[in-house]
């Protein structure tokens, strides 16, 4: 699996089964105007699904949980692009990572430029 840096497009849709040996996790990677669609670039159950995830969380890609979307999304091959039918569904989980991004920058930048109330003494 190759390392990646994470990009506000990047997404990972994950969901969790009645145990863990049974989650499963598919990873997608979508550059607007680089890719045609989004591709799969990972996926696996269980205990490959839970270090998908790992990573994801820490390259700071989000991480959204959709069980239909995800086992439809583990029938596309790695480094394929998604069907044409998943495309609805995909977009709304790609409308929901940039907006978690956003969120995150107006944070980063809120805190790093909220004046500082304390007093010197």
């Amino acid at each position: 699996m190759n390392k990646r840096p994470s990009t506000p497009d990047d997404s990972l849709p994950e969901t969790e089964l009645e145990d863990t040996s049974s989650k499963l996790a598919v990873a997608l990677h979508y550059e607007e105007g680089a890719d045609e669609a989004p591709r799969v670039t990972a996926k696996g159950r269980g205990k490959t699904a839970e270090r998908i995830i790992e990573l994801a969380k820490e390259h700071g890609v989000v991480v959204e949980g959709n069980p239909a979307l995800t086992q439809a999304l583990a029938n596309v091959e790695l480094n394929e692009v998604i069907p044409e039918k998943l495309y609805a569904a995909v977009a709304a989980v790609i409308a929901f990572v940039m907006q978690e991004a956003e969120k995150k920058q107006k944070s980063a930048l809120y805190t790093s430029t909220a004046p500082d109330n304390r007093s010197h003494e």
